[in-house]
Formats: C-alpha cells, sequence, structure tokens
C-alpha cells in the first residue's frame, strides 16, 4: 500500500509527489483547493481495509475516487483520507453466465472492450474514461437507459470494506441494506465498494448502427418537434439524444441515433421511420452507418476533452410541460465554443416501477448541460449563466440527477422522499461516527 502524505507546510502544494496523487485521474481542471491528510493508492482489498483502519487511528474521514471524473470532484476533501482505486483495475468475465466483476477503477471503454470480444456488453456511461465506481453508485445512465433500465440494475452483488474495516459480501441474501444503498446512493454511501458483479448484455456487431442529423439552432423548433412526436413508437434498442453544440463555429441543434439490433436489416428496419420523417434543412447526416461502442467512445473523448475546466447541472422533467419552450434558452446561448447541452427521454424505464434500491429519481425526459472553457478568467462568467439558466429551468423539474449535480452547494431533490430517509438510516447505522464524506 502505498501512503503520500500531505507536507506539514502550509502549502501543501508545493509538494509534487503530493500534488500528482491529489488530481489523479480528476477530469475537471476547475478542482477545488481542497488538500486531504493522506492518499492511499490501493491496489487490493487489503489496502482498502488499511486505508480504513489509518483513518480511524488518525480521527480522520474517507473519501474515496475510483475514475475522478464527477464534475464537482467529491474525490477531494481537507484533512480527508483519500482511497484511490483509479489504478486498481481488475475485470473478471464469466461469459457462459453472462457476469463481470469488475473493481471501481475499471472505465466504462475497458469494461466493454472486454466484453465485446466475447459478444458481450455492459450499458456502462457514454464517456470512456468514467470509472465504473462513481458511475453505478449514483445509478448509471448508461446505453439505452430508457429502454434497458439504469446500470445500477444489473448489479448482482457488491464487495464492500465498511467504516469500521470490515470486508464484506453484499447482495439480496445478505447484508442487504448496503446491497439497497450500493444502487443509487451516490458519494454518500456509508462504505468502500471493491467489486461490482455484473450481468451483461449480448453485443451485435452486425446490427450495432446509428443515425445522425445536425441542423442549424434555427430550426431548433421543428426539429425538436419532430424527435417528440417520433418517442411513443421508438424501438426498444435505439437511443436518441438531442444535443446542441458548435460545430465549426456554428451553434447546430443535432439528433443522435443508435440503434443496438441483432442484424443490420432489423437496425434499418429500426431506424427508417425517424429517416423518412425528418424535418429538411439538415447540414449534414447520416442514415445506418455501421458503428461500434469502440467508435462512440472515441467520438465521446472529443467532446469531453481533459484539459477544460467544467461544471454541469441536469433536471428531470415530465411530458405534460412544453419541454421545447422550457428547455430553448438552455440549449441555444451556450456560454463558450466547448460547452454542449442534451436531452434524452427516459421512457419507457420511467413508467415502471423500479426496483427496491436507493435510486428512485426519474422522470420522462432528463435535460443536463456541461459548460466547459480553457480560461480561468472565464469561471464566473461561465457558471453564472448556468445558475441563472437552470434557476429558470429547475421550477418545472421533478429532481435531479446526483451524478452530473454539486449537491454540496446546490440542493436537489436526488431519491424519493422515502428512499432519501431511509438512505440516511442506512448511513448512520453503518457509519455512525460519520467517518465517509458522504451526506454535507
Amino acid at each position: 500500500m502505498q501512503i503520500i502524505w500531505r507536507d506539514s507546510d502550509p502549502n501543501p502544494a508545493i509538494s509534487s509527489t503530493y500534488e500528482a496523487a491529489r488530481t489523479r485521474g480528476i477530469f475537471n481542471k476547475r478542482h477545488p483547493p481542497k488538500y486531504p491528510l493522506a492518499i492511499i493508492k490501493a491496489s487490493c482489498q487489503e489496502d482498502v481495509i488499511s486505508a480504513v483502519q489509518l483513518a480511524i487511528t488518525h480521527n480522520a474521514r474517507i473519501a474515496v475516487r475510483a475514475g475522478g471524473h464527477s464534475f464537482p470532484v467529491w474525490s477531494l476533501q481537507d484533512d480527508a483520507v483519500l482511497i484511490d482505486l483509479g489504478e486498481w483495475r481488475e475485470c473478471v468475465v464469466d461469459a457462459p453466465k453472462g457476469i463481470a466483476s469488475v473493481t471501481p477503477g475499471v472505465t466504462s471503454k475497458e469494461v466493454n472492450e472486454a466484453l465485446v470480444s466475447q459478444g458481450l456488453m455492459f450499458p456502462a456511461g457514454h464517456c470512456g474514461d468514467v470509472g465504473l465506481g462513481g458511475f453505478l453508485l449514483q445509478g448509471g445512465m448508461g446505453w439505452n437507459c430508457a429502454n434497458w433500465g439504469w446500470a445500477c440494475e444489473r448489479v448482482d452483488a457488491v464487495e464492500v470494506v465498511t467504516a469500521q474495516g470490515e470486508k464484506l459480501l453484499c447482495n439480496a441474501e445478505q447484508n442487504a441494506e448496503l446491497y439497497w444503498a450500493a444502487r443509487g446512493a451516490g458519494p454518500t454511501f456509508p462504505g468502500v465498494v471493491t467489486r461490482f458483479h455484473l450481468r451483461v448484455l449480448p453485443y451485435y456487431s452486425a446490427g450495432f448502427r446509428s443515425s445522425g442529423y445536425i441542423y442549424p439552432a434555427r430550426l431548433y423548433r421543428p426539429v425538436f418537434s419532430w424527435v417528440l412526436s417520433m418517442i411513443p413508437d421508438l424501438d426498444r434498442d435505439t437511443e436518441v439524444t438531442a444535443v446542441s453544440q458548435f460545430v465549426s463555429g456554428e451553434l447546430c441543434f443535432s439528433i443522435f441515433l443508435v440503434c443496438m439490433k441483432e442484424t443490420s436489416a432489423q437496425a434499418a428496419a429500426a431506424l427508417q421511420p425517424l429517416h423518412e420523417t425528418r424535418p429538411p434543412g439538415a447540414l449534414r447526416e447520416w442514415f445506418c452507418k455501421e458503428d461500434s461502442l469502440e467508435n462512440l467512445y472515441r467520438e465521446k473523448t472529443k467532446s469531453n476533452p481533459l484539459d477544460h475546466r467544467w461544471c454541469s447541472d441536469n433536471t428531470y422533467l415530465e411530458d405534460k410541460h412544453d419541454v421545447a419552450d422550457i428547455l430553448e434558452e438552455g440549449f441555444l446561448t451556450l456560454p463558450s465554443p466547448d460547452s454542449y447541452a442534451f436531452w434524452c427521454p427516459i421512457t419507457p424505464t420511467s413508467k415502471r416501477k423500479l426496483p427496491d434500491m436507493a435510486f428512485s429519481m426519474q422522470s420522462d425526459y432528463y435535460f443536463a448541460v456541461y459548460a466547459g472553457w480553457k480560461d480561468e478568467a472565464d469561471d464566473e462568467r461561465c457558471q453564472s449563466w448556468l445558475q441563472l439558466v437552470m434557476d429558470r429551468i429547475r421550477p418545472y423539474g421533478v429532481g435531479a440527477y446526483i451524478g452530473e449535480s454539486d449537491y454540496s452547494k446546490r440542493p436537489d431533490r436526488y431519491w424519493a422522499d422515502d428512499n432519501e430517509s431511509r438512505l440516511k438510516e442506512v448511513c448512520w447505522r453503518w457509519d455512525p461516527d460519520s467517518r465517509f464524506c458522504g451526506f454535507p
């Protein structure tokens, strides 16, 4: 186990070794000036147990990092022991049983690289560098979530180190409270998950196809109306996303479809109705193009550069509202060329009763903004824009996705009321000393 202590000097950033460990894997360059007491680079479950015991000895709180992709950078907490799981990456696939066992530091791209070669996939995050630890704990809005459900629903069991340093296997039959919490608690989970056991899906390369329609922003209304009208009849293996972003310097409003069928003919049949009814005026379009998870991860990396400063916010909306009107400002007034906003339906998943798990906040539509920029001088302008826009949208929302929120600064409704109360009880029972940096 490698321990990197904070320098006793009042300016801990002077230690290059410490600073490199403090910021390892952090996606957002606008990270907070917070300095853990010690950073543990864990490479096995025993390292995690030792790290928890170290925190108890020093009466310190514990923060955990898997991939480091959170926009508010939850893993940085003053005077805490930071357990960094990001370099401990193990992925074991049992193809006949359809199970993958992964450590939290394994990324979305890595788990699917291991699975696709065996004709399998997992509905992991859309950004390839997202660590599965944070992604699954917060619910997991993964590939085709609207139809296939939340990724955390496919977690069969978790291995956990508790606040007392005890290792447990948690599933529906044993330590069920922690299993319940591990599917949706997000950063409030009262322990360290050291391994997830996942149920995977078949992957059909022949039927993996995409369509795209990139329109000038002035066609926002007719294009959005078209997509909304097509949602009720959308194929269940097809994911649709509306995105506003700058393309070659011009603000565009685009519709992207990813279809995951068994054959190319099935994919073409699923995508054909949208292609035939699309509004005219696209700047660029493609229909039923041969695609892959590998290529989509590559394209997503271009939209989320690592050398940028970011802030994000989101909301769930019900279909009873005129979402095109409510979201117009958020879509069409982006504060910088590297910012983007996106919308996707969560139906029919949102219409069914969720399994008994902590995750419980969803609605018909989801909207999020990722504001990105490079110059620190733009911090205030971009953050103020995001707050103003979301303040106008939020009254129509029913809650937010904790994975793209800064709950310590901008509280929202992340769980159903009963689930939030139950989650707090679970946290108090399993972590009575508030050892973990969970609820603010």
